[in-house]
């Protein structure tokens, strides 16, 4: 009886455990952690929303239990997103269901439409739960180069040429949780043709489709022709309408695998409270103006870190998109992977970051920074970050964590 059971087995470590475990551990310290790590945004939700809420929630009708595939107002209101911002039409009825945030979404429809002995292409780093999701399920993942390009489609082409059995699904999340990297339309153009030729489904994660800075807004699979005969994609108010907590998602697109995830829903949940699926409907159709002040935010931490961490003598890439910066761990840290430069970030600059590995083995040589927390405090990060890449203080940390990589 002291045997792990099988699906437990399957999941590694949680690999941000030690950095958590340094954060708590500092913080009982009363010592002053800039948390860049989670991304958890900081902002209050619109006063519109909350209002809507409080309306709704007044109401004791909406007491009750709900509908699991989402009221029908709310579906309205996301295909009607979706005609606005991307000229996509979809069915309410059978091409919407409303979901306890993407990553809820994604894990039931991996328990919908995967089984033992089934192969997923996941481009590695990803977020979690792109993999994780059908480990769980049972199946297994087979890994891609992340970046939307050539590359990726060679890779998804030789994956189906050679794996036996073929593969089932490729995952896509762009603009990218953790790279910030977003894709074009060109590239969905051929990632559609490649999959309707093998006869591969296509999982998009558009949680960030709203959080973009210099160049166009990021596309959306959908708006290809004749992608909705193999694409599913679920996008979430948590990042757009800062409604982390709400848990509020949607998946949108292919009507049989809409359905085999409004299914297995059936038999796990009654959906989000109403009150709240009202009031998401409010955002949804109410006015957008905080979504633009949002994206000010963001780029304006985003230019503030960028630039500090530049005259740090770090030399990270600025995001097109997304509330992540991708930062190449430093050359003379590089050796220590990316679990031990968090904890030593941690330990000499008081700077909480998520390691890379978290992401995938592929990301062992980068950290992600969230911009998660005021002007302020990032120019707070940046000093200490500062101290230590440029402080004599540097060489003493790499010596004490050099045996934790060793071991």
């Amino acid at each position: 009886m002291t045997e792990e059971f099988h699906r437990i087995r399957r999941l590694p470590p949680y690999v941000f455990a030690e950095v958590n475990a340094a954060k708590a551990k500092a913080r009982a310290a009363a010592e002053d952690v800039v948390d860049l790590g989670m991304g958890n945004p900081d902002s209050p939700t619109p006063p519109h929303i909350v209002a809507k809420l409080i309306e709704a929630v007044q109401d004791p009708r909406t007491h009750r239990y709900s509908a699991s595939k989402g009221i029908p107002g709310l579906r309205k209101a996301l295909a009607g997103y979706y005609d606005r911002r991307f000229g996509v039409k979809l069915d309410p009825e059978t091409e919407v269901v409303a979901t306890l945030g993407s990553k809820e979404g994604l894990a039931n429809l991996a328990q919908a439409i995967a089984s033992p002995g089934d192969t997923i292409l996941v481009p590695n780093p990803s977020y979690p739960i792109h993999q994780f999701g059908f480990l769980i399920a049972g199946a297994s993942v087979r890994s891609l180069p992340y970046t939307p390009d050539d590359e990726m489609l060679r890779a998804i082409d030789r994956a189906v040429r050679h794996s036996v059995p073929k593969p089932t699904a490729v995952i896509v999340n762009y603009p990218s949780n953790p790279t910030a990297l977003v894709a074009s339309l060109d590239f969905y153009r051929e990632l559609v043709a490649l999959c309707r030729q093998h006869e591969l489904f296509i999982l998009s994660d558009l949680a960030y489709a709203e959080l973009y800075f210099d160049g166009k807004p990021p596309p959306s699979v959908l708006e290809v022709p004749g992608a909705k005969e193999v694409t599913v994609e679920f996008t979430s108010l948590s990042k757009t309408y800062n409604m982390p907590g709400w848990r509020m998602g949607f998946a949108a697109g292919n009507p049989r695998l809409i359905a085999a995830l409004t299914r297995v829903k059936s038999y796990l949940d009654y959906g989000a409270f109403t009150p709240i699926q009202v009031a998401a409907t409010a955002a949804l159709n109410g006015p957008q103006d905080c979504i633009e002040e949002m994206r000010t935010l963001y780029r304006e931490r985003r230019d503030v870190l960028v630039k500090g961490l530049h005259q740090a003598g770090w030399d990270v890439p600025s995001p097109e998109a997304s509330m992540f910066l991708w930062a190449p761990i430093p050359d003379r840290f590089r050796n220590l992977g990316s679990v031990e430069f968090s904890k030593l970030l941690l330990a000499r600059a008081k700077v909480a970051v998520a390691p890379g590995i978290g992401f995938g083995e592929h990301g062992d040589d980068h950290v992600r920074i969230a911009l998660v927390e005021n002007t302020h405090r990032i120019r707070q990060a940046l000093r200490g970050i500062r101290s230590f890449l440029q402080g004599d203080n540097a060489g003493p940390a790499i010596e004490e964590a050099a045996p934790l990589v060793r071991a």
